[in-house]
């Protein structure tokens, strides 16, 4: 009983300690990461946030998604995902990088929605009439438009 109520502890203390280790390094890191928002108080209100070079030819999944995109999304991200300063942020962004933001990331911010966390533009709400698949191949065109940029 005593080496079992001992294991149980000592598995409970480091447990706790690294908790407490991820969570004070995450406090730390959180200040100066690459994930922060850039300063737009120099952009024109409903001007695109960043400038986007396109690729010289899309995968015929990207230009389906381009449509798709142009067709649901561009009205608040902007054209070529450039985002619109006060309206909705950029996609052509390190914060939407695919280790940060997953493709599932954005099939599940058309479909549920997004509450505010990156930018100051407000909660993202659902987007009406995109199938999984349609986000799929936006997500697809996005990726391909980071990639031009440098953002992999």
């Amino acid at each position: 009983m005593n080496k079992t109520l001992l294991a149980i502890v000592a598995f409970l203390l480091i447990g706790g300690f690294a908790v407490y280790w991820n969570a004070s390094q995450s406090a730390q890191d959180s200040g100066g990461h690459s994930m922060v928002p850039p300063d737009t108080s120099a952009v024109e209100q409903g001007a695109p946030i960043v400038e986007v070079s396109l690729p010289a030819e899309l995968s015929p999944e990207a230009q389906i998604g381009k449509r798709a995109f142009e067709a649901k999304c561009a009205d608040c991200h902007g054209a070529n995902a450039a985002g619109q300063n006060g309206v909705a942020p950029p996609l052509v962004h390190k914060i939407y990088e695919p280790s940060h933001h997953s493709d599932m990331a954005f099939v599940l911010a058309a479909k549920n929605g997004v509450r505010a966390h990156h930018w100051e533009f407000g909660n993202m709400p659902p987007v009406e009439g995109l199938t999984d698949a349609d986000v799929k191949m936006i997500a697809r065109y996005v990726r391909e438009l980071q990639r031009e940029n440098g953002i992999n």
